[in-house]
């Protein structure tokens, strides 16, 4: 459902790609863990596959559409949750809801049954009324989680979402993502949280510096001869310190390092 093909992204000013040569896929009801340490262009790869910054070569393609080719019906098949999720503060939480639902389409029955449900899930009732500024961080993170799935999309691409809720939420959120794949859909997400990653995902791709340095299951690579945790795996395939649960990952920009 998601095939990345020698993806290359180089930022104005590098000398070397944050991205180089990535190829990777993700099938049709996986949920995929992409991780990887600060700095080594796990970011970087999802503003691509979203369409957020543009690559020098390479190919994204979203069930079957290419993202240069028609990047409007390749985003239209994506939810996408950001690592800094930038809303629109002057809205209400049910004016940007129906914004993205206006945006996707989504007839009004459906946004409706399915905002109710999200607002029971994430706790939000009494908050989906009032300005997104008056939102703790913990609440604009569920507001967007629940704006990338509003409209059912194949692909749901998300980078570090556990970041600000609380553990209901969470507990909610990795729910909803293994319901999300088992309808046929797939999840692609980027995590600091081994643990989470280690519990939920069907496969595992670790990238540093820039480059795919492993991509399957964990008993695959267990079978490699590495064992114990995924945390442990990960450091002896990358030598890098791992954060911490809870622990802001560094900030990225249009800055030369970015994770």
């Amino acid at each position: 459902m998601l095939n990345i093909n020698a993806l290359t992204k180089t930022y104005s000013g590098n000398h070397s790609p944050s991205v180089d040569n990535l190829t990777l896929s993700v099938g049709e009801g996986e949920i995929y863990g992409f991780i990887g340490p600060n700095g080594a262009g796990k970011s970087t790869t999802i503003k691509c596959i979203t369409g957020i910054v543009g690559f020098e070569s390479g190919s994204v393609t979203v069930c079957g559409v290419n993202l240069k080719d028609d990047p409007l019906a390749a985003k239209r098949l994506i939810g996408y949750v950001s690592d800094d999720h930038i809303l629109y503060e002057g809205l209400t939480g049910t004016e940007f809801v129906n914004f993205i639902c206006d945006v996707f389409d989504v007839p009004s029955a459906e946004r409706e049954e399915r905002l109710e449900r999200y607002l029971d899930l994430f706790a939000l009732r009494d908050a989906i009324g009032k300005q997104i500024k008056s939102y703790s961080h913990g609440m604009k993170q569920k507001l967007n989680i629940i704006g990338a799935l509003i409209h059912e999309p194949k692909v749901w691409i998300l980078d570090e979402p556990m970041t600000g809720l609380d553990p209901k939420s969470a507990y909610h959120l990795k729910n909803l993502m293994r319901e999300h794949a088992s309808k046929g859909n797939c999840v692609f997400f980027s995590s600091h949280v081994l643990d989470v990653v280690e519990k939920i995902c069907d496969r595992v791709g670790i990238i540093d510096g820039g480059k795919l340095v492993a991509d399957c299951t964990l008993a695959e690579l267990r079978a490699g001869g590495l064992d114990n945790s995924l945390e442990e795996l990960f450091l002896k395939i990358t030598d890098a310190p791992i954060a911490a649960e809870g622990e802001a990952p560094d900030a990225e920009g249009d800055a030369p390092e970015v994770k």
